[in-house]
């Protein structure tokens, strides 16, 4: 952000200045080590295991052990990889900051002016006299040994300074030769892939103004053939909600980094005299495989004190059961039957706001429509809330229709960079919430609704990706102004209504990231609740997101999104590892089919305190047909897990299935507890150890395993395992 504030250190472990050249940072099985004599600034010599209490000449050496040779064809004085790379400091990789005054004074080169510590904390400023920059670069490693760092650029000089690059950076060990990373598209978010970190650069960036669906949530690199269970991997997230950069880079000098930052627009970020501008937090996580990796970032943050803590209420929402068709008595009717089934939220989505009869209009004008509501939203809201169900409302404050009264009577308030306005999506445009007259408007509609009716929870809808983002017609890019609008926005309406929740949607799951997830409640994962699709997306998702704060829903037994036929066993046990729900007109359920849903919403009820609080685990199998996941709680005395099948399989009956990440030496009694039983067919014999008490160590379930039930494809059962 922009900033003219002197202090713009957020470290509150009350640093000390350092004496020693060489700085242990250490917590949560983490250690960096830092090495200030490197030149021209700090260096980062270890990220990752713990080292102990190693005595300070060991850390010393090992410093020293870092530092690179002169060689053949290279500069006289080898450049290391330090804190911030600038090639007037001879690096010839990647910089972590670039700029210009103008199109001159482009040269950067930070020095250490000093340095303060803690335990777990470190900060040092970077002096540049000639350039008229000091950088502030922070370094932390908090309890569940996450390290997050990030930069702060100044201009201290006499006329603006323009920022093209600033990023942070965190090193591999040199044998992380495998990278993994995600991309997609709407409705298949967070699909894996995997390719060897060569020599160069991989560089994945997201100029969508919000990560997007083809964005990766995580950018990893590890030993070859790292995977859930085990193998060295690090990896990084950039917890920003605007465009973005990060980067895997090995070197021909011996160094290899992982990097990430805001991608600045030509232009977007000018410092005057005295102003600064921070980079997005860089969190950095690792682990002996994924799912230690993913455990960091889960730990840490639930321990935030804003983190969700009571039970996360079963939600059902109304799009995929009425879309715009807002009938009283037929939404009065979906609350009724979402009651009998143990729903405890209910989420009035898209249509209820002036115009809404459509996604051609309407957008921006956030009055409750009086021909299709005219007494207002109080009948449905009255009667849910009557029910003991929380209501809640779906919003999209950051887009606008141009068939709406907002973009008629204030077009100045629309994002464009040309007389014409960009490309659509959707029919609709986007409102620039750096303006201060829409961030206006759009706050006090939104705090009006909330005054007026007793809403507890905002979907906040983003659907479409923003283009030539600027401020009019010849104007600055203003995402990174409008992304901390929308920050500041969010902020307030929490801070104004307490214990309101928000869950952040973006055409399903395109604005994923630890920076809009600090201050909402959930995301919507994707808008595909087919659960052979979302078996992959929710799996990589929860390498950074806790899984209690994945929306997941059941499904029409037809997808919309696929139009794939898929079973409830397989809908529900999908559906069980995030915050649950419903996305179905649950009107048209016959008793039979009534009592099978409201069995899920009854499992689901039960096992959401360990979803909430336990271990994510995933075995690593060797058939693509078969997915085995689980949640081990943190005392390893509870577990469940499911055995989903998306294919037919090769062999049949299949090999055993293992459950890692249970106590190796305790007892446990396992056993089977899908709502509806096992489907018999096509198996001709009984599951043999589902029969009776099967009584296995943690060791046992973990090494070998048992065997899963015949299953058809599209079919899931849940296992549930208890210390004895």
């Amino acid at each position: 952000m922009l900033d003219t504030d002197d202090d713009v250190r957020r470290s509150t472990a009350a640093p000390a200045p350092v004496t020693t050249e060489v700085v242990h940072l250490r917590n949560g099985g983490t250690s960096v080590v830092v090495d200030l004599a490197a030149q021209p600034n700090p260096a980062i010599v270890h990220w990752g295991e713990d080292l102990g209490s190693a005595p300070a000449r060991t850390l010393a050496s090992l410093a020293t052990a870092a530092r690179q040779q002169r060689v053949s064809g290279g500069l006289d004085r080898t450049a290391q990889l330090t804190v911030a790379p600038t090639d007037a400091a001879g690096w010839l990789g990647t910089p972590a900051v670039e700029g210009h005054r103008d199109g001159e004074s482009v040269s950067v080169l930070p020095v250490l002016a000093e340095a303060r510590a803690s335990a777990s904390a470190l900060e040092f400023d970077l002096l540049d006299e000639e350039a008229g920059l000091t950088l502030l670069v922070e370094i932390s490693v908090g309890p569940a040994g996450l390290v997050r760092t990030r930069s702060t650029l100044r201009n201290t000089g006499e006329s603006a300074y323009t920022v093209q690059t600033l990023q942070a950076l965190l090193p591999l060990p040199w044998d992380a030769t495998e990278i993994l990373d995600t991309t997609g598209r709407h409705l298949r978010e967070r699909s894996s892939q995997r390719h060897d970190l060569t020599f160069g650069t991989h560089l994945r960036e997201s100029r969508r103004g919000r990560p997007g669906a083809d964005a990766t949530l995580l950018l990893a690199a590890g030993r070859p053939g790292f995977g859930f269970e085990r193998g060295l991997v690090h990896g990084i997230h950039l917890a920003w909600s605007g465009n973005q950069r990060v980067l895997a880079e090995r070197g021909t000098t011996g160094e290899v980094f992982l990097a990430g930052g805001e991608l600045y627009a030509p232009g977007e970020i000018v410092l005057a005299p005295g102003e600064s501008v921070a980079s997005p937090d860089l969190i950095g996580s690792w682990g002996d495989g994924l799912d230690a990796l993913a455990a960091r970032f889960h730990r840490e943050w639930r321990a935030r004190p804003q983190h969700p803590a009571r039970a996360r209420p079963v939600t059902l929402n109304t799009w995929e059961a009425v879309y715009f068709d807002h009938s009283l008595d037929k939404l009065i009717e979906l609350a009724d039957a979402a009651a009998r089934l143990g729903v405890e939220r209910y989420v009035l989505d898209d249509g209820w706001f002036r115009g809404r009869r459509d996604d051609t209009a309407g957008l921006g004008d956030w009055y409750v429509d009086g021909t299709v509501w005219p007494d207002g939203l109080h009948p449905l809201a009255d009667h849910v809330t009557g029910l003991g169900i929380e209501f809640g409302l779906w919003f999209e404050p950051e887009m606008v229709n141009p068939e709406s009264d907002l973009a008629r009577e204030h077009p100045e308030w629309l994002f464009r960079g040309r007389v014409e306005l960009p490309p659509s999506a959707r029919q609709q445009q986007v409102l620039n919430l750096a303006h201060p007259g829409a961030y206006a408007y759009l706050a006090e509609r939104i705090h009006a609704i909330l005054d007026e009716y007793p809403i507890s929870y905002i979907k906040w809808d983003h659907n479409r990706d923003l283009l030539d983002a600027s401020s009019g017609p010849g104007g600055a890019r203003q995402v990174h102004a409008h992304t901390l609008a929308v920050y500041r926005l969010i902020d307030e309406l929490k801070a104004t209504h307490p214990g309101l929740e928000i869950e952040s949607c973006a055409s399903g799951g395109a604005r994923v990231d630890l920076g809009i997830l600090d201050r909402t409640d959930r995301i919507w994962t994707s808008d595909c609740l087919d659960p052979v699709e979302r078996l992959e997306n929710q799996r990589y998702t929860a390498l950074v997101v806790p899984p209690e704060m994945m929306g997941m829903h059941l499904t029409t037994p037809h997808v919309h999104s696929t139009g794939r036929t898929v079973s409830l066993a397989m809908s529900g046990a999908v559906a069980l590892f995030g915050h649950f729900g419903i996305e179905w007109d649950v009107t048209t359920l016959s008793d039979e089919d009534a009592a099978a849903v409201g069995a899920w919403v009854a499992l689901s009820k039960r096992v959401r305190p360990l979803v909430a609080t336990g271990t994510l685990v995933n075995a690593d199998v060797s058939d693509p047909g078969l997915d085995v996941r689980g949640v081990v709680s943190a005392e390893q005395d509870a577990a469940f897990f499911t055995i989903s099948q998306t294919q037919t399989l090769i062999a049949s009956p299949t090999g055993r299935v293992r459950f890692p990440g249970l106590a190796a030496d305790r007892e446990y009694l396992v056993r089977l507890v899908t709502p509806g039983g096992i489907v018999e067919q096509p198996a001709q014999s009984p599951l043999a150890w589902a029969q009776h008490d099967t009584v296995l160590t943690g060791r046992q379930l973990g090494v070998v395993g048992v065997r899963p039930p015949v299953q058809n494809p599209q079919q899931s059962v849940v296992v549930e395992i208890t210390a004895i």
